[in-house]
């Protein structure tokens, strides 16, 4: 089993920045993929970012050229840096971490941003 939990969330000013954490335990095999999911009231959760065991990265478009996400092996954790925050990045952000056919979920840190 593999378990999964966030830190990092808060309020912050339109324009600042976040840096969100994401610590994985249990069996994290060598291969896998982890990354980040945001959902607001209303609506379904969305993709935000991925990056592979071998450093490979995805973003998307909404968020391309101010979020940047790493990893630490050594940790098993991963990191979303979130610049130039938008009102409209308010969500609940949910860190997944995805081996073999399996996914696991964290309990979400909430990130607002006022205007």
């Amino acid at each position: 089993q593999v378990q999964v939990v966030e830190s990092g969330g808060g309020l912050v000013q339109a324009g600042g920045s976040l840096r969100l954490s994401c610590a994985a335990s249990g069996t994290i095999n060598s291969i896998n993929t982890m990354g980040w999911y945001r959902q607001t009231p209303g609506k379904q959760r969305e993709f935000v970012a991925h990056m592979s065991s071998v450093g490979r990265t995805d973003y998307a478009d909404s968020v391309t050229g101010r979020f940047s996400i790493s990893r630490d092996n050594a940790k098993n954790t991963v990191y979303l840096e979130m610049n130039g925050l938008k009102p409209e990045d308010t969500a609940v952000y949910y860190c997944a971490v995805r081996q073999s056919l399996w996914t696991y979920w964290g309990q979400g840190t909430q990130v607002t941003v006022s205007s």
